[in-house]
This record gives structure tokens, C-alpha cells and sequence, in this order.
């Protein structure tokens, strides 16, 4: 199941986020070993898990965490702007068409199939996110190998600036168009736009 939740639902879906915010920490902190807050000891989140956040999650039947996604505003303070400027030839994207993606985390605890079917169901919900909300494009910074993961996705993905290193991570600041080609051009990458997940998510 894909949730889209924002501040009109985000009390009616705390077990989606608490499940998210768990996996964030178990990916971004213990496996990656990004200096990240953790609360409690189990939930990663940052000053930009605020009332502007919006996230996509991905859920199993139980509503365990799967993938997701955190979109934050451009009009506002977000990662790009705030931290990594740096990475952006000329001045940072922003505006109310821009959304930036952050924190795009897969489950590491079911298997390749069920991840990948996640996966391509969180990129499809982007697009039609985007589609349904007036965004036409995101931008975000990722790790170089991860960037050229992402322009192999078949949508409109290109750099804002060089890679450079940051924190001892080669990183880059990234561009996605999106229009109304854009799932054709998913589709014909193999994401297909409403992948149903496998029956048993182990």
C-alpha cells in the first residue's frame, strides 16, 4: 500500500511514520553511519520532519515499513539550501512547483523481489504525486552511485553541479523534471506504475 501523508493525516498514520522513522534510523545510522539526531534511540528525524513535510510510504498489510520517501518544500528552508549549497552551480531551485526529495529509504529486511516491487511503487508514486500536485520537478542530493542509479529510472534526471566530497561521501545535487510523459517513460524503463506487492513480504 502507498500512503501519502502530510499534516491533514499525520496523526491518523502514526504507525506508518513511527515504522518509517524506525527503518530511517536502521539505514541512514546503522548501516550507512550518517550522523544523524535519533530520538529515542530508534526513530532518525531531523529539523525538516516538521508540519511542511510531506512522506510517501510504502507499507506492508501490517503497516511495516517498506520503502519511502520525505518531500519538503522549496519555499521553505530544506536540505539543499540549508546544507548544501555548495553542490549547486548558480542559485538552488526553489519555488512552489519544486518539492526536493530526501531520506529515499528501502526496507534492507524483506527480500529482493518485495523491495524492488516497493521500490518501483514508491518511484511511480512520485510521479503521480507530482502529477496530482501541481510539481514539476524535485530536486535532491545523492551519493554519486546512487545518482546514476536514479537516472537509469527513465525520467528527465540531471546534475545541478559537480560531485564533490562531502563528509568523506562523493555527493551530488540532483534536478528531476516531471511531466505528463513521465510515466510512459517509467514504464518503459520496466517501473511499472501500480506493481502490486507480493503476497508474502518476507
Amino acid at each position: 500500500m502507498l500512503l501519502v501523508v502530510g499534516q491533514e493525516n499525520r496523526n491518523r498514520e502514526h504507525i506508518a511514520l513511527r515504522s518509517m522513522f524506525a527503518a530511517r534510523k536502521r539505514i541512514f545510522v546503522d548501516l550507512l553511519e550518517w550522523d544523524l539526531p535519533v530520538l529515542a534511540g530508534q526513530f532518525e528525524v531531523d529539523q525538516f520532519d516538521n508540519v511542511n513535510a510531506t512522506y510517501l510510504i510504502v507499507t506492508d498489510a501490517a503497516g511495516g515499513h517498506l520503502a519511502s520517501a520525505r518531500l519538503l518544500p522549496t519555499t521553505r528552508p530544506a536540505l539543499l539550501d540549508s546544507l548544501f549549497p555548495h553542490l549547486v552551480v548558480g542559485p538552488v531551485p526553489r519555488g512552489p512547483g519544486i518539492a526536493e526529495i530526501t531520506r529515499f529509504c528501502l526496507s534492507r529486511e524483506v527480500n529482493a523481489a518485495t523491495r524492488r516491487h516497493a521500490r518501483d511503487l514508491l518511484l511511480a508514486g512520485l510521479v503521480d504525486h507530482a502529477l496530482t500536485c501541481g510539481i514539476h520537478a524535485y530536486t535532491g542530493v545523492a551519493e554519486d552511485a546512487w545518482f546514476r542509479q536514479i537516472q537509469q529510472f527513465g525520467w528527465d534526471c540531471a546534475p545541478l553541479g559537480e560531485a564533490a566530497i562531502d563528509g568523506g561521501r562523493r555527493l551530488r545535487a540532483l534536478r528531476i523534471d516531471i511531466d505528463s510523459a513521465t510515466p510512459a517513460r517509467l514504464a518503459a524503463a520496466g517501473i511499472g506504475a501500480a506493481v502490486p506487492l507480493p503476497a508474502a513480504a518476507a
